[in-house]
């Protein structure tokens, strides 16, 4: 929540996918847990923030293209220049980028 720029919010999101892996693996301990409704209901909520989470990432990879684009291309760069304007970091997910571009399943 209070990173500022965009190589500490992506190491953010690299942790909360971690503390969701977490959860994923303490649940397994809990059958009673696992078949519960509110709990399935739950699995919902995550895999649907999860899709709109990676929806977001290719949205502002887009935008980020873009804005690259324009700073890079005549006559736009000479705009970008005096304006102050340069090329952004791509939000680039890594080795991770596979697993990331998945459906996202849980597994109980």
């Amino acid at each position: 929540m209070e990173a500022r720029g965009i190589d500490e919010k992506i190491v953010a999101d690299g942790k909360m996918s971690s503390a969701l892996q977490g959860l994923r693996v303490a649940v397994e301990a809990y059958p009673d847990l696992k078949a519960s409704t509110n709990f399935l209901q739950l699995q919902g909520e995550i895999s649907d923030i999860e899709n709109k989470l990676a929806a977001a990432r290719r949205f502002f990879n887009s935008a980020t293209k873009e804005l690259n684009n324009a700073v890079e291309t005549f006559p736009s760069n000479l705009l970008a220049g005096m304006f102050g304007f340069k090329r952004e970091t791509m939000y680039d997910l890594g080795e991770t980028r596979a697993k990331a571009e998945e459906t996202p399943t849980l597994k109980f």
